[in-house]
């Protein structure tokens, strides 16, 4: 029998779960819920941070997918997630690449393989989802934003991958072959509050750091990913699980470096920087809210 709530997030790549939802999933499977990652591509294209591991890159053998397939695997140990899995299958799809834009945000690089995520057929890519939707019969979904946060073309793919599989997952007469028919009660959109990113730019001015995040004034312009608070619907306080967050973190070695001075920083003043998380109901009814007015579960209502 399937647990009574059941989680599905939908990420383009291994490491963007533990950055924008790693304390949540963690704080879920501890209280009993059935939490599924699905993972749309290999990350192939991503950056190496680790040395001696630079030959794996994307124009050099290719073979970084593998090492960030055994990253995620062992990031989802450390938040205790059983059940995650890629779109269609390991390599199905893969990692588009992206560039920067000069006003800040990334846009599709000139050149994308051909089997990248990017260029998949929307219907085809759905279908894909589809079935592990009707499986998993999650009652909440958690994607990305229209924008996918910064403008990564793999994130915006992914909202829309998840978007249309939940619409077609609904649809009894759609695709009987891929199970019976599940409505997703509530999706949301994984969020970074406004407030709290300029409170963590402050303490980080106020420590003499001005390399991390560079450029960004705490009282200026703030990237697009970051989301003022009347417009987050849900806060998910996940404290007790920073460390299985920040483990699962150390796990996508090549991708994120975790000792740097806005990680430390964010240990030194608690772990409320890394374990509260953020999020913007895109679809559903929003449940009871707390002093501060937001939810504080996303299977509030339900």
């Amino acid at each position: 029998m399937s647990p009574d709530r059941r989680l599905l997030l939908v990420h383009a790549h291994p490491d963007d779960e533990t950055i924008g939802q790693g304390a949540t999933m963690a704080k879920y499977v501890a209280e009993g819920v059935q939490v599924t990652l699905v993972t749309c591509t290999g990350g192939e294209e991503g950056e190496i941070l680790v040395p001696g591991l630079e030959h794996l890159a994307a124009h050099r053998e290719d073979g970084l997918a593998e090492v960030r397939r055994l990253e995620l695997a062992n990031a989802m140990k450390a938040l205790g997630v059983t059940d995650h899995r890629y779109l269609g299958g390991f390599g199905r799809f893969r990692d588009s690449g992206m560039a920067w834009h000069a006003d800040g945000h990334a846009v599709p690089a000139d050149t994308v393989h051909e089997n990248a995520f990017w260029r998949a057929d929307l219907t085809e890519a759905a279908n894909e989802l589809v079935p592990v939707i009707r499986e998993v019969r999650p009652q909440v979904l958690v994607t990305y934003d229209e924008f996918g946060g910064y403008g990564h073309p793999d994130h915006v793919q992914a909202h829309r991958v998840a978007h249309y599989a939940a619409v077609l997952a609904a649809v009894p007469s759609y695709r009987e072959d891929l199970g019976a028919p599940w409505q997703v009660a509530k999706t949301y959109w994984g969020a970074m509050s406004e407030e709290r990113m300029r409170a963590g730019l402050r303490r980080l001015r106020d420590a003499g750091d001005t390399a991390t995040f560079e450029g960004m004034d705490p009282d200026g312009p703030l990237p697009p990913f970051v989301t003022a608070e009347r417009h987050i619907s849900a806060r998910v306080e996940a404290t007790d699980f920073y460390e299985a967050k920040m483990d699962a973190m150390r796990a996508h070695a090549t991708q994120i470096t975790t000792d740097g001075p806005f990680f430390a920083l964010s240990n030194n003043v608690g772990n409320e920087v890394w374990g509260t998380e953020f999020y913007r109901l895109a679809s559903g009814t929003r449940g009871p809210l707390d002093e501060d007015g937001f939810e504080t579960d996303l299977f509030a209502g339900l």
